[in-house]
């Protein structure tokens, strides 16, 4: 059933497959070659060793943030609520200098001490459970033209589908991607303002 409705998901999208109408040099670039990129990386069947019982739908997510982290090249990665350990573990394949910092449902109020000795966030990563919206707010500060947001699920019900929309009107957000499982963020505002609805 799953695959039946990833397939809907990919019918309904169509129309927005690895760039297509994308008028952004450099959005472009970025839903072709990093959200959209179909070559093999060196480390991919690596990954497949060593973590061999992932579901589908997991292993495409994995490997997203394999590439985005190998885009970033962050020196930290901050996880809220990460599902499973093999976020991390593609992480850092994707960027081997990258530390993921763990988040947990009961960080999230003392989340300014975390990042403190920073002056931003580079990358963060949020599942939508428990105070996730309030770690949206305390991350905001910390975010600058560097840095990237990823949300996910961003479909998945009601109340995210709603945060999402509150995500992409906010003012101090950027260019978004709407990766349907996911959304993307970034706070460059020198960039025009608009969210791209990406095929993935």
């Amino acid at each position: 059933m799953r695959r039946i409705g990833r397939a809907l998901v990919w019918l309904r999208r169509v129309n927005h497959c690895r760039g297509f109408g994308v008028q952004s040099p450099w959005a472009y670039r970025f839903i072709r070659y990093v959200v959209n990129e179909h070559n093999p990386y060196y480390a991919y069947e690596r990954m497949n060793d060593q973590l061999p019982d992932l579901d589908e739908q997991t292993r495409k997510m994995c490997r997203l943030y394999f590439r985005l982290a190998n885009f970033m090249q962050a020196q930290r990665i901050f996880s809220y609520c990460s599902p499973t350990t093999a976020y991390a573990a593609y992480i850092k394949e994707g960027c081997y200098k990258t530390s993921v910092v763990e988040i947990g449902e009961d960080d999230v109020e003392s989340f300014e001490t975390t990042c403190a000795d920073n002056q931003s966030v580079e990358f963060l990563r949020i599942s939508p459970q428990g105070n996730y919206q309030t770690l949206y707010e305390k991350a905001l500060p910390y975010m600058d033209s560097k840095s990237m947001m990823v949300v996910e699920d961003i479909h998945k019900k009601q109340e995210t589908k709603e945060f999402w929309k509150s995500v992409v009107n906010d003012e101090r957000t950027g260019v978004t991607f709407d990766l349907y499982y996911c959304g993307i963020i970034f706070f460059d505002k020198k960039r025009y303002k608009e969210n791209y609805i990406v095929n993935f």
